[in-house]
C-alpha cells in the first residue's frame, strides 16, 4: 500500500475541527519520550508512520474514509452552504467535526434523491424555493407560508402533544415536496451532535430540497426548527443552523417561524399570567406552551423579540429552561426518542415517509440499487427491504 500522506493528516485533523492536543486525546497517543500532541504533530511532519490500527482510529474520529489518508492531496470541499451558526470570529470546539461529517452526508443523500427523481422524470421545480428572497414583512412571510403548505394552527394545536402536531406539520411540508429528516449523529448514538453545534440545516435545492432537524433537540422545538429551516428555504438559502439569534437571516426565521406558531397578542396574554404567577413564573411559560404544542424556549424568545423582556432576561430564562430539559432528559436515559423501540419504526420517522415512498418507488423501477438506497434512509442494504415494505 502507498505511504500515509502527512499533509492529508494534518487536514484531516483541522476540517474535524480539533486541535492537536483534542486529537491526540481521542486517538489516546502517548509515549514515553513525548507528549501525544508531540506524537500526533510528528506523525503530520512525516516524522513517524502511523500503525494501521491509528490510522483506522484516525479515520473514525475526523469522520473520513480510511482510504483518504493515501490520496495525493485533500479532496475538494463540496459548498456546504452558508454558516448561519455564529459571527465570522466564533470558534466551535471537537463537536464541530461531526457536525460537518453529518452535512456531508446530507449532500450525499440529496444528490442520490435528485439524480432518482430525474431518472423517474419526477423532477419537478418546486416554486417556494427561493420565492421568498425579496425577504417580505414578518406578517407577509407568515401568511405566504402557511397558504402554501395549507398550514391551520387550529388543527395543529389539536394534536395529542407536540410530537403529532410536529407530524401534522411535517406531513403538510412533504406533500409540497420538501423532504424532511431528523438526524442527530453519525449512524448510532456515540456520535450524538449536540444542538449547540447543530439544530438544524437546509438544502434549498428547487428539485429536492432537503431540511433536517437534529433529533437530539426536544420534540416541543421540532416544530419550530422545521418552520424556521423552511423559511431558509423560502429564501433561497442553503445552511446549517444552531442556536443562535445573532445573524441576521438567523432573526429573520426565528421571527417568522415563531410568529406562525405563536401571534403577537397570544404572548401578550401569556406575559401578563406569568407576570402574576410570582415564583412560578417559568413553571407558567412551560404551562401554556405545552397547550400550544410549542417550546417554552419559543415563548421567552418572543417576550424579548416582542419587547416584553431584556435580552438579559430572556438569556437568564433560556438558560433555565435549557438546564431543566437537561434534567429531565437524563431522568428519561434509557427511554426510546421516538413512539416506538423498533428499528424500522424508528428509521422510519426520522427519515419521513416522503423519503421512504421516493425510495420505494426507486427500487421498483431499477433507479436506486438497494447499496444506494441504504445511503439515502442511513440503513445497510440488507434492512432497506423491510423500511420501505417490499
Amino acid at each position: 500500500m502507498s505511504k500515509v500522506n502527512p499533509d492529508i493528516l494534518k487536514w484531516a485533523r483541522e476540517s474535524a475541527g480539533l486541535s492537536l492536543e483534542q486529537a491526540a486525546r481521542k486517538l489516546s497517543l502517548k509515549s514515553t519520550r513525548m507528549s501525544g500532541a508531540e506524537v500526533l504533530a510528528a506523525y503530520e511532519a512525516g516524522e513517524k508512520e502511523p500503525t494501521h490500527k491509528k490510522l483506522l482510529d484516525m479515520a473514525k474520529h475526523y469522520h473520513r474514509p480510511f482510504i483518504t489518508f493515501f490520496l495525493p492531496e485533500p479532496p475538494k470541499s463540496a459548498s456546504m452552504g452558508e454558516d448561519f451558526r455564529r459571527l465570522p470570529d466564533t470558534q466551535f470546539d471537537e463537536n464541530e467535526g461531526g457536525a460537518k461529517a453529518l452535512v456531508r452526508d446530507i449532500y450525499i443523500r440529496q444528490s442520490l434523491v435528485k439524480d432518482a427523481l430525474i431518472d423517474t422524470e419526477e423532477d419537478e421545480v418546486i416554486d417556494f424555493v427561493g420565492m421568498g428572497n425579496t425577504v417580505p414583512a414578518i406578517d407577509d412571510a407568515c401568511r405566504k407560508v402557511k397558504d402554501y403548505f395549507n398550514f391551520d394552527i387550529g388543527m395543529y394545536r389539536s394534536k395529542s402533544n407536540a410530537h403529532q402536531a410536529f407530524n401534522y406539520l411535517r406531513e403538510h411540508v412533504e406533500n409540497r415536496g420538501l423532504y424532511v429528516l431528523l438526524i442527530g449523529d453519525l449512524g448510532s448514538h456515540h456520535s450524538s451532535i449536540s444542538t449547540d453545534v447543530f439544530r438544524g440545516f437546509a438544502l434549498s435545492d428547487p428539485i429536492a430540497p432537503f431540511v433536517v432537524i437534529n433529533h437530539n433537540d426536544s420534540k416541543a422545538a421540532w416544530s419550530f426548527t422545521l418552520l424556521h429551516e423552511i423559511i431558509h428555504v423560502w429564501l433561497g438559502k442553503t445552511g446549517i443552523s444552531a442556536q443562535s439569534n445573532e445573524h441576521q437571516v438567523e432573526r429573520y426565521c426565528n421571527d417568522v417561524a415563531s410568529h406562525i406558531l405563536v401571534s403577537y397578542g397570544e404572548v401578550g396574554d401569556i406575559y401578563k399570567l406569568s407576570q402574576g404567577a410570582g415564583d412560578e413564573f417559568v413553571s407558567t411559560i412551560q404551562r401554556e406552551a405545552n397547550k400550544l404544542n410549542v417550546s417554552a424556549s419559543l415563548i421567552a424568545y418572543r417576550f424579548y423579540r416582542d419587547g416584553f423582556i431584556a435580552k438579559s432576561v430572556w438569556k437568564n430564562i433560556s438558560a433555565e429552561l435549557r438546564d431543566l430539559w437537561k434534567q429531565s432528559k437524563r431522568h428519561k436515559k434509557g427511554e426510546s426518542s421516538e413512539s416506538s423501540g423498533n428499528f424500522y419504526n424508528t428509521r422510519r420517522h426520522r427519515v419521513g415517509g416522503a423519503l421512504i415512498n421516493l425510495v420505494r418507488r426507486s427500487l421498483h423501477d431499477g433507479v436506486l440499487t438497494e447499496t444506494k438506497a441504504g445511503r439515502v434512509l442511513g440503513v445497510s442494504p440488507g434492512n432497506v427491504a423491510e423500511m420501505v415494505g417490499l
